[in-house]
């Protein structure tokens, strides 16, 4: 299949669905069209799986790469399934083929949206669980030289919803993820209605009990656009977070690093009383306040204008301030909220 490059929507390639355009377009199906299209687009491209942790704040005015490489090979060890996946299949799609092979491990992970290629660069994770525990190495195409390049786990430098592909290696194309599945499987069921599952809970139920719990409470990004979880569970002092707790006894607390709580951002958001608050066509999800959502004919701006909203009553009320977990994409590539807010015209 030959590369093509035509200016397009970027609304099919951003789960918010905003319609917003890209000046070229390509959709990468073959390894063999990354040289090529290297060689004809010296400037780096904006890299995307399914778009489902973008918000493109302005008409992108450059190359946007599409990642739909596919295929899947699996070789063993005595203690571990070792499994390497292209970067342009559906990740959840992934999960439930590991379960169909009697490979487990990553169901806590089910119905997070995107592809494969992106998991390592927000190092995904939900319910005790995180990428970072079973990538065994990262296989990229590195922009700036031509050549390809595999990184060790270590190298990948993952922490809470980050990795070095976030930021000295952003030029990096992910191409290929291998992840290490050990064979004896241990269920993770620390967090929310896991527990209610017990310690003879299999791999299926785990699975099962995670798409119940996020159907019931995140909107479906074809019926409602979202990005999925708009912001980070914010990292504060654990005397700070032992003051708040005090305050509001409520309030959910986990452990971190050494010396720091996480606390629950969607509670926080919740209890500044914004559930349902709209600008525009943006509005604060009213099952799951960590999710913004676009009622149908959101900007970018109605976006932006609330994610600030959010973070402004969220840090008067909690003295927390709160940091975006969705990238941000202006014109030419990278950009952040107060940035974004300012370039508004």
């Amino acid at each position: 299949m030959s590369a093509t490059s035509t200016p397009l929507s970027l609304a099919p390639y951003n789960t918010f669905g905003l319609a917003l355009n890209a000046q070229h377009l390509v959709e990468l199906s073959e390894r063999a069209q990354l040289s090529s299209l290297w060689q004809a687009n010296p400037e780096l491209p904006l890299l995307v799986g399914e778009g489902s942790n973008l918000l493109f704040t302005k008409h992108f005015k450059s190359l946007v790469l599409v990642n739909r490489l596919k295929g899947k090979q699996v070789s063993e060890t005595p203690d571990a399934w070792l499994l390497t996946v292209e970067g342009g299949e559906n990740w959840h799609q992934l999960v439930c083929w590991c379960l169909d092979n009697n490979m487990p491990g990553l169901e806590n992970l089910s119905l997070i949206p995107g592809t494969v290629g992106a998991s390592p660069v927000q190092n995904i994770g939900a319910y005790g669980v995180e990428l970072a525990q079973f990538c065994h190495q990262v296989e990229s195409f590195d922009w700036q030289s031509g050549e390809y390049k595999i990184w060790s786990k270590e190298e990948c430098a993952f922490g809470y919803r980050d990795s070095v592909f976030k930021h000295e290696a952003r030029s990096h194309f992910i191409v290929s993820v291998t992840f290490c599945l050990p064979k004896a499987w241990q269920p993770v069921l620390g967090y929310g209605p896991l527990a209610e599952l017990g310690e003879r809970a299999t791999p299926k139920q785990v699975f099962e009990k995670v798409c119940a719990t996020r159907q019931a409470k995140l909107p479906d990004p074809a019926k409602l656009g979202n990005a999925g979880s708009f912001f980070k569970n914010p990292k504060v002092i654990s005397a700070q977070a032992q003051a708040l707790k005090l305050a509001w006894p409520a309030l959910p607390v986990f452990a971190a690093e050494a010396g720091l709580s996480k606390l629950a951002a969607g509670w926080l958001i919740e209890q500044a009383g914004l559930k349902g608050v709209k600008i525009g066509g943006a509005g604060v999800h009213t099952q799951q306040a960590l999710v913004l959502v676009n009622h149908g004919d959101a900007s970018a701006e109605d976006v932006l204008r609330l994610a600030a909203l959010v973070r402004e009553r969220v840090e008067q009320m909690f003295g927390v301030r709160l940091e975006p977990e969705v990238r941000m994409i202006g014109e030419q590539g990278e950009t952040y909220l107060d940035e974004a807010l300012a370039c508004l015209s």
